[in-house]
């Protein structure tokens, strides 16, 4: 079944990074009444993705747009323009003019749940390892003072300088 906003709203590729909403308007405004115009943000760069909707009132417009449009240059790069995909995500009839953000949402949103638990996840294993180093440190620092401890013993214990003693000249000789 073919809804009525499919046939009016068109997808821009290929969209220089300097393009934006307003020159994105002006360079459609020629075939006719613009309904709404959309560049979808990349949330960690805030930049448009390359890619942009144009919703026009009249399907005749926005069939003349592309027409005229696609394989155009815009800021030196060569456009793709087409009819834009149905809308993928829930929000009735209204189309792509209504969604603020991109048909992938939900994918995206999967992926950023999963980077942040990723990066819980090393930051758990992060801080064990940094638990388990810092016990390792203390075992081998209270095994030298043990060692220390036992020099000591040696020096105060008479039997055992007599036996430190003759291993020295056994030794030596």
């Amino acid at each position: 079944m073919n809804q009525p906003h499919q046939k009016t709203t068109l997808y821009v590729g290929g969209l220089a990074e300097e393009v934006n909403e307003t020159i994105l308007h002006a360079a459609f405004i020629p075939f006719g009444d613009i309904k709404d115009v959309k560049t979808p943000l990349d949330l960690a760069t805030n930049k448009h993705r390359s890619f942009g909707f144009v919703t026009f009132l009249e399907k005749e417009d926005a069939a003349a747009a592309m027409d005229n449009m696609d394989g155009a240059e815009l800021y030196g790069r060569v456009l793709t323009v087409n009819y834009a995909l149905p809308e993928k995500i829930k929000g009735g009839e209204q189309g792509w003019a209504a969604q603020p953000i991109w048909a992938d949402a939900d994918t995206w949103f999967e992926r950023q749940q999963q980077e942040e638990e990723m990066k819980r996840m090393q930051a758990e294993n992060k801080a064990a390892m940094e638990a388990a180093e810092e016990l390792h440190r203390k075992k081998l620092a209270a095994e030298r003072e043990g060692e220390k401890d036992d020099d000591a013993g040696t020096k105060d214990d008479p039997m055992a300088r007599a036996e430190a003693e003759a291993l020295e000249q056994g030794n030596g000789a």
